[in-house]
């Protein structure tokens, strides 16, 4: 039976993360000519490209319920056992979903083995670590992530299995409608949203008595300037560079 950590996690999936356009542009121009496309990870359906193949895999069953009507078939499955034949696919998709695996070595090795070349979205967690909300109110989400596996160990993974990885910045609009964690810097009120945290698994798996504190402690921010006085710089920029990536394989 496929453990499925999204029971509560991804109840509002659908609607929280929406796939924003200018990444998804980005997503499907590194996808180049390819015709088929296995979806790692694949949620609630983001990021997938509409006018190719696509065989998404998710693990779990909340999120599989919440793809829209027309989405790609969807198999229940885990990365580290991918259940299709060697190079089925021409590109492996993982969008923000590899530090979720168990097993990251099986799991990017399960994608080199059906596909033959891999486009995989993750972040920088030194750089995301400077993001004020990081930085001032939780570095608990720092400490967090600190145990997972991100662009560094999967560009490691991918080196050490031959693989020449490319590592592009993924800049952040500043009304980004896909709500990952960093979605709202320029947008701080945002965070003040119970709903907005949920779908958010940075926070939403810390320890939610700090999560309440930090949130109180931004609040009084927001209401008395202080935030805005502090983070001018940021009111006109839009976009910004928070430490996501794209890795791509040739």
């Amino acid at each position: 039976m496929i453990s499925d950590p999204y029971a509560e996690l991804g109840r509002d999936y659908a609607r929280s993360r929406r796939p924003d356009p200018r990444i998804a542009a980005t997503v499907t121009a590194a996808l180049g000519d390819a015709r088929s496309v296995v979806n790692v990870g694949a949620g609630a359906g983001s990021y997938e490209p509409e006018d190719r193949d696509v065989i998404a895999v998710e693990p779990s069953s909340r999120m599989i319920a919440q793809r829209p009507g027309g989405a790609a078939p969807a198999v229940q499955a885990c990365a580290e056992g991918l259940p299709f034949r060697d190079n089925a696919f021409d590109v492996a998709l993982a969008v923000l979903t590899v530090h979720h695996w168990t097993d990251v070595t099986a799991g990017l090795a399960e994608l080199r083995r059906v596909s033959r070349r891999q486009v995989i979205v993750t972040w920088d967690q030194a750089v995301f670590a400077r993001f004020w909300l990081v930085r001032d109110y939780l570095p608990e989400i720092a400490e967090h992530e600190s145990r997972l596996a991100c662009l560094d160990r999967i560009v490691d993974e991918l080196r050490a299995a031959g693989e020449t990885p490319e590592v592009a910045p993924l800049p952040v609009p500043s009304d980004c409608v896909d709500g990952f964690l960093g979605a709202y810097w320029r947008r701080p009120e945002a965070y003040l949203s119970e709903r907005v945290r949920a779908g958010m698994s940075g926070v939403a798996l810390l320890d939610q008595n700090v999560v309440a504190d930090a949130v109180g402690r931004l609040r009084a921010d927001l209401a008395d300037g202080h935030w805005h006085r502090h983070h001018v710089g940021l009111l006109g920029r839009t976009e910004l560079d928070l430490g996501y990536r794209l890795v791509t394989t040739t």
